[in-house]
């Protein structure tokens, strides 16, 4: 995404480009999910500089790593990153969508995942991936299939986080 655009579905808030201030609120966010759900299979928060890394790789790629913000907070982000390393998978993305706790329920999600699918169509992506644990990503299989996603597959047991195995169910959609 280019520019700051305020979208129709979310009065007052804005989706836009991430900035290197927004980093801090970012991780955050993404801590929250790290510490308390099934959301991520990460265990730990991610450090700071992680996420100026993963700024830096995204822009270097040319893929958007967006943030939703209102009133100056970041209440969500998103971005969409290579699938897989190897060469062949060069036109897949994986996206990633986190919201604050408070900032569920708003349509944030929606105009941050289609935000994120303009851009990544617009950076030459054609298809993109997601990955959502089960049980407990019911919102995000939710909220992927509004826009598009089919479901590709599904992974039994692969996860284990608080105590449990989980399953991965795959999403797809052409860009």
């Amino acid at each position: 995404m280019s520019g700051e655009r305020e979208d129709a579905a979310v009065p007052g808030a804005a989706v836009r480009p991430v900035r290197p201030a927004d980093l801090p609120a970012v991780a955050a966010v993404y801590g929250h999910y790290a510490l308390h759900t099934v959301a991520t299979f990460d265990e730990t928060p991610r450090a700071l500089e992680d996420w100026e890394a993963k700024r830096a790789d995204l822009a270097a790629r040319g893929l958007p790593f967006l943030v939703a913000e209102e009133a100056g907070r970041v209440l969500g982000f998103a971005y969409a990153g290579p699938y897989r390393p190897k060469p062949a998978y060069r036109h897949t993305v994986e996206d990633s969508v986190y919201l604050a706790p408070d900032a569920t329920g708003r349509g944030l999600g929606a105009a941050l995942l289609g935000a994120l699918i303009d851009g990544c169509a617009r950076a030459g992506a054609q298809r993109m991936i997601a990955v959502v644990a089960e049980p407990g990503g019911d919102a995000s299989a939710a909220l992927h299939r509004r826009l598009g996603f089919t479901e590709a597959g599904r992974l039994t047991g692969v996860g284990y986080k608080h105590g449990r195995r989980l399953d991965t169910l795959l999403l797809q959609r052409a860009l």
